[in-house]
This record gives C-alpha cells, structure tokens and sequence, in this order.
C-alpha cells in the first residue's frame, strides 16, 4: 500500500458526522425542560432530577425499536416520521406502569451518514419526544461501512420515566368484572412488518405506490403511519381517574400482550365486533389467508392501547378520552380463570 490511508479512505467520514452533530442541535433544543443540563455533544445527557418533587419515586425505563418497518421509510425515502415511531414505542410501555417519560436517548447506526436523511429521522425523534412530554438528551451515530448497505439504516431508542411507589400500576388491583376498554391505533404502528413486506411485496407483489381499495392512501403511506403515542391521554385520566392495569399492544398482539397485565388468577375476555378495525388489516389478511388468531397474534387490529379500569369508571373514562380526541371502546370484562382455561379469549 503506498500513500497515507484516512479514517475517511476506511469509509467513516468525522467531518460529515459533525456537521450533522451541529445541524440537530438546535432541533434537539426544542424538547428542553428546564431540568435538563449541558449540551448536545457531551459524553453523557445531563438530566436534572428535582427529588424534592418526589416522595418515594421509582424510576422506570424501556429501550426498543423500530424493526423491519424501516424497510418501508427507506424504500419510500421518506424518513420524517420513523423518529416518532422510535419514541412511541419506549414511551408507550412505560406509561404502562403509570411513568411519566422524562428523558429520551437514540442510537442510529448507518454505513454512511446521509445528513439529509439523518436529519429527518432527528425531526421525528424530536416531535416524538414533545408529543411524549420527555427531554431529548444525547444519542450516538454510528457510521459502520461495509456493515449496512448505501442508505440503509437501524435506530434503537432509550427512554427514563418516574412514578411515585404508591402509583406504580402493577395490575394487582384487577379483579373479577373490572372493565377492559380499547384505545384506537393509527394502524400497524411498528410491529409485524416482517409478515407485511412478505405478503404484500413478495408474494402479493404490490409496489409502494400501488392503491389498494379501502385504503385512502398508497401502501407505502398507509404502512408509515407513525405510532400513536398514548402518554398525555394517560397522564391525564391518572389524575383523576384509577387505571387498574395497562398493556401496550405491540409485538405479540393481544395474545402475548393482554395476559401480561392479568394476575393469574384471571382471564379477559374480549369481544369480536366491539371495535373498528382498520382496512389495512383486512387486506392483510385476505391476501396471505392469514389465521384470525394469527393476525391477533402478530398485530395490534386497531387497538394500539388496552386499560382495565372499574365498571363504574368506563362511561367516564370513554367521555374523557373522546374529549381529548381518542377513539376508544369498551371491548371486554375481566373473568375468574380455572386452571384449564387460557388467560385471554375472545367471544
């Protein structure tokens, strides 16, 4: 070898990562709460917990992303909203337990920076935060060449909430005819776009822009509608309102994910009919002949968020919900369980 070989010779380009480092900052800026410290660029996100807000408080954390659903915004080049989904998808699971999402780190690793396109993932992240109420304090981007494939690209998301001990919902106030009631999704969300890519593309051998009846958009629209984040909604029924249990209805569906929030002793039964699916999902279905139990399995069927509440709360918290502009339904009651019997059924 002659000559002298650079870090950008080897495919990793300093100048272009910091450029786009400086691009974001005053992106990332605009999550700020005024318990966040320091800067953008540091070696760690500062987050300046006020404790004395706080009786007993317990943090909780989840970390997620986004899977194959980024096939889609990089086909369609689009990548403005797969930041929101990140964000979604840490912040939705915590609220489960009653947390407030306080802050938000990402990890984009890619073979070669596109600052245009990175950018646009950072504008998502970024909404996302501020629609979730969390504080957007640091991140990494990796540029790894030769590991990902020209314009391909993974993202991880990393997020930290609070909740006072005596308000941590563990679901163990469920019991035998509490109210299940469902929150609209905004379709797919983020899960199960392995199976999607594969009936659709592959063997239905649509194209992004196809239209298929039902739908208002082309595929490719329909399928990058970011996921609904359900933390404000929440939020705003804790105040006033008991939510005996929560599940986040992601990879699993309702059959992995509902019996996460039942005490073993019960069982939900949920209704068939008792809410609007989506078309996306009957299209899905009817193209690859799908099983109903598997479609509930893989997808969330246009329940994105499921909160067990009293009977005696459900006219209320279906009124509030409206109010704040949610779709939502009572779609099930919660049922003693024998031994025999599965912790989730449908009638």
């Amino acid at each position: 070898m002659t000559g002298r070989v650079s870090y950008k010779d080897a495919g990793v380009d300093i100048n272009k990562a910091n450029l786009f480092i400086k691009k974001i900052k005053p992106i990332i800026k605009t999550t700020s709460r005024k318990e966040v410290m320091g800067d953008i660029g540091g070696f760690g996100g500062l987050f300046h917990l006020e404790i004395e807000k706080f009786k007993d408080p317990v943090l909780v954390s989840s970390t997620d992303g986004v899977g194959t659903k980024l096939k889609i915004a990089q086909i369609m080049n689009k990548h403005d909203t797969i930041g929101i989904d990140l964000v979604a998808m840490s912040v939705n699971d915590i609220i489960v337990q009653g947390a407030e999402p306080l802050f938000f780190l990402d990890y984009i690793s890619t073979g070669k920076i596109n600052v245009k396109n990175s950018v646009k993932i950072m504008e998502g992240i970024t909404k996302g935060c501020i629609e979730a109420g969390c504080a957007l304090i640091g991140g990494e981007t990796a540029e790894m060449p030769e590991f990902y494939k020209e314009g391909d690209y993974d993202l991880a998301g990393f997020c930290v909430g609070i909740v006072e001990a005596d308000r941590l919902i563990d679901c163990s106030e469920i019991s035998v005819g509490s109210r299940i009631i469902g929150i609209a999704s905004n379709g797919i969300h983020s899960n199960g776009f392995s199976l999607v890519r594969k009936v659709l593309f592959e063997e239905g051998k649509y194209d992004i822009k196809d239209k298929i009846p039902g739908l208002a958009h082309s595929i490719g629209t329909e399928l990058l509608r970011p996921t609904k984040i359900y933390v404000k909604p929440i939020l705003n029924l804790l105040k006033s309102l008991k939510i005996k249990g929560m599940a986040h209805i992601t990879g699993g569906g309702f059959i992995d994910n509902v019996p996460r929030c039942l005490p073993g002793s019960l069982r939900a039964i949920i209704t068939k009919g008792s809410w609007d699916v989506p078309p996306i999902f009957d299209i899905i279905q009817k193209e690859g002949s799908i099983d109903g139990m598997e479609m509930l399995r893989v997808f969330n069927m246009g329940i994105g968020m499921v909160i067990v509440v009293s009977g005696k709360d459900v006219n209320e918290v279906l009124e509030r919900l409206e109010g704040l502009g949610e779709r939502a339904y009572e779609i099930g009651v919660i049922d003693k369980r024998s031994k025999k019997q599965r912790p989730l059924s449908f009638v």
